[in-house]
């Protein structure tokens, strides 16, 4: 017997390999991916200028890590307690004007790095819902928990999506591979019929711009968690974002369907070596912690040798910082 219906999903025509360099942008299940391929010692750069949700704001961000434009401390926004830049997320701001300028600088200085150096870009969409300042018009990527009567709320139009995304294809992503992904975390703020409206309209101008640009590709993140896991048993316990077990199943279907199987086969091991740093024993100062150190320290040429791409920097840090201990 069948009791679900499980995704099938053709594998992407560019594959990511570690040679690959890697920028996410967009919502928090960007984060989710680039943690997953992070864990497995791709070079991965995720989300610089903080979690984004709306097309409108991802094009922004992506065109200003472009063409960089470094802020002063007299552009930021005063809400109060807390200074802020209404491009970027809430993590960027600070209680003083030039640390909110100085952590948007970084962050402007970031993506402009990571997005030259990319070959892979991936995009993930959340909502079509946006909030436009009153005053300018302006479409901004976060409320900063400003007060509401200073927005107007709408709902972008899949031309205005399209538009967007097809100036940064022909533009700054011409010669990087773009997979596109849309979020499965709900926005159920917007309520139920909202969200499902939103998440239409995201759909629908993804599969315009992918039809169009060769470069770009679309993985079903979205499907896979809607029509194949389809249960709340595969939600977290808000019932809103994805459980770590559903991220994981994401990830292997990303794995197969987006990594050259070269670098699939060896992602194991690599995750294997990550895990030993992270692991903390009861005595660091021991002669076994020392002599597990340095066997490490073989594993991690020996897996370099066979994936010189692969970053172990972190680890081979870590474990170098032990050699010596109980000796």
């Amino acid at each position: 017997m069948r009791f679900r219906t499980e995704i099938e999903i053709a594998p992407l025509k560019y594959k990511i390999g570690y040679g690959s360099r890697i920028l996410t942008v967009g919502s928090c299940f960007a984060d989710n991916m680039a943690a997953a391929l992070s864990r497995g010692k791709f070079r991965i750069t995720a989300n610089p200028a903080g979690v984004m949700f709306n097309p409108a704001s991802i094009a922004q961000v992506m065109n200003l890590f472009g063409n960089p434009v470094p802020v002063a401390a007299s552009e930021m926004q005063n809400g109060g307690n807390r200074y802020f830049d209404y491009r970027f997320h809430g993590s960027l701001s600070d209680t003083t004007a030039q640390g909110a300028a100085e952590k948007v600088n970084k962050a402007i200085a970031c993506g402009h790095e990571a997005l030259a150096g990319a070959s892979d870009v991936i995009i993930t969409f959340g909502t079509s819902w946006v909030y436009e300042l009153k005053q300018t018009g302006e479409i901004v990527a976060n409320c900063h928990k400003q007060p509401a009567a200073l927005f107007n709320r709408r709902r972008l139009g899949t031309n205005e999506i399209i538009e967007a995304c097809s100036a940064l294809l022909e533009g700054l992503l011409k010669e990087k591979h773009v997979i596109f992904t849309l979020s499965p975390v709900r926005h159920l703020a917007d309520g139920f019929e909202q969200n499902s409206l939103s998440k239409a309209v995201l759909r629908v101008a993804i599969d315009e711009i992918v039809s169009h640009y060769d470069n770009a590709e679309y993985f079903p993140a979205y499907e896979i968690v809607n029509d194949d896991l389809r249960d709340y048993r595969f939600y977290a316990d808000d019932l809103v974002h994805p459980s770590s077990q559903a991220i994981a199943y994401i990830r292997e279907k990303f794995i197969a369907a987006a990594i050259e199987p070269a670098a699939a086969a060896f992602l194991p091991r690599a995750e294997r070596i990550a895990a030993a740093a992270q692991h903390r024993p009861a005595d660091t100062q021991s002669a076994e912690y020392a002599l597990f150190c340095r066997k490490m320290l073989a594993e991690i040429e020996d897996a370099q040798a066979a994936e010189p791409s692969a970053d172990f920097s972190a680890e081979r840090s870590h474990f170098a910082a032990y050699v010596q201990t109980g000796i």
